[in-house]
């Protein structure tokens, strides 16, 4: 009996130098999701791309409104003229003259386009569409980030959860090796039995520690997610129920015409369209009108006043097939975008498809492991009975006291799994971080 106490001393002392100290802090779905929508570096990241979008469309729209500068200057001028004679009979003499004069002028002038084949029009629409697309590219993003968040999430819970089975499991071990040791104490058991059951304890305080590095691991990826640097104490508050279950068969193209990857598309070939016509404006005359107005004189303030008014137009004739090459280029890139949508559209409806028979089949698994835990359960309950009064042997025993751990554990695996499809399922219809209720 002292070599039992003395194992129980060296397993609680193992089991608790994997305790984990300090405050925790307690986290729901809801939390991790206003926490990551504010502070994950790629969702700040999509953002920005989104109003960088937005500036390219300001920078390309400026050229339909006029442009107006304002400039003044003054300079200095020197002219004059010189000559020489050469000494002679008569004499000689040398001479020059010069002088010197400043000029000072202000003014502005301002143009403003007319006509250029709509180019600039068109250039305007092909960034809104990019606008689009970077807007679709956030959505998308916040979906990935949103299944990434809640894989974490149930990573965590499943770990917590995970921990209080091995703790059961251990605390079951315990009892059991003290049983065994009681029966092979007064002849009713031989060692080998013994043995198992001590080995079979370790292994459980194994699995304990374990498990509490697996909610350590578990903790770093959520805070990653969240947008923390450090590593901190969460506890995941929370439970393994579906709600997004969907039995019956959905109509997967209708979801997919939501998908933010799908609209993506959409919105590039859109902006291929106008970049294939500002293309082919090129070709167009430009028109622009163009005016100033300003003073200028020798001293300062200026006073001659100076003002011109006009319009130009230019035409391209020839440079070396530039232009045709870009209605070629912008041809492709557009046959490029359909295609890509094509593909796109094929491809989100097969995501769809096989996310959501993934999430029948976890859901159905869900139901069969819960029914073998309970069969497990119960069989285990009788047959603890009836080892402890000699009526079953020792390798029948262990056989159904460790199908009942793998029951456990298979129960716990099959919920983890199917939250995980459903988040799946979810991030394939393409709903982001906004959309959680």
């Amino acid at each position: 009996m002292k070599k039992n106490a003395f194992i129980y001393i060296i397993v609680a002392a193992l089991m608790a130098s994997g305790a984990v100290s300090g405050a925790e802090e307690i986290f729901t779905w809801e939390d991790c999701v206003k926490e990551a929508a504010k502070n994950n570096p790629d969702l700040v990241s999509a953002k920005e791309s989104v109003n960088s979008a937005a500036a390219d469309k300001s920078i390309t729209a400026s050229g339909l409104f006029p442009q107006v500068s304002a400039d003044a200057g003054v300079s200095k001028s020197k002219s004059g003229s010189g000559g020489q004679s050469s000494e002679g009979q008569s004499g000689g003499a040398s001479g020059a003259s010069s002088s010197s004069t400043n000029n000072y002028n202000y003014g502005v002038s301002g143009s403003q386009l007319i006509f250029d084949g709509f180019n600039t029009a068109n250039k305007v629409n092909a960034a809104a569409e990019n606008i689009k697309a970077a807007q679709e590219s956030y959505r998308f993003t916040s979906s990935d980030v949103r299944l990434r968040l809640r894989t974490a999430f149930i990573e965590l819970l499943k770990a917590q959860d995970g921990l209080r089975i091995k703790e059961e499991i251990y605390d079951r071990r315990r009892q059991n090796y003290e049983l065994v040791t009681l029966r092979y104490e007064s002849g009713q058991e031989n060692k080998g039995s013994l043995m198992t059951e001590e080995a079979n304890l370790i292994q459980a305080r194994y699995d304990v520690t374990q498990a509490k590095r697996d909610i350590e691991l578990a903790r770093r990826k959520l805070t990653k997610e969240l947008g923390r640097s450090e590593t901190a104490p969460i506890v995941a508050q929370g439970d393994f129920a579906v709600k997004e279950k969907v039995r019956e068969m959905p109509d997967f193209a209708a979801i997919a015409e939501s998908n933010p990857s799908l609209k993506q598309l959409i919105a590039q070939k859109n902006a291929a369209v106008f970049n294939l016509k500002s293309a082919k404006a090129e070709f167009m005359p430009q028109i622009t009108a163009n005016g100033s107005a300003g003073r200028t004189d020798t001293s300062w303030p200026p006073e001659n006043d100076n003002w011109s008014i006009g319009a130009a137009i230019s035409f391209p004739i020839f440079e070396g097939g530039k232009r045709i090459a870009d209605i070629n280029k912008a041809t492709a890139q557009l046959n490029k975008a359909k295609a890509d949508e094509m593909s796109g559209l094929d491809g989100v409806i097969e995501t769809l498809q096989d996310k959501w028979t993934s999430l029948q089949r976890a859901l159905d698994n869900v139901d069969i492991q819960k029914q073998f835990l309970t069969a497990n359960e119960e069989r285990a309950r009788i047959t603890e009975a009836q080892y402890s009064i000699g009526f079953v042997s020792f390798n029948d025993w262990i056989i159904i006291e460790n199908n009942l751990v793998d029951a456990k554990n298979s129960y716990l695996n099959a919920q983890a799994s199917a939250l995980v499809a459903e988040a799946d399922w979810i991030q394939a219809k393409g709903e982001t971080l906004e959309n959680v209720q």
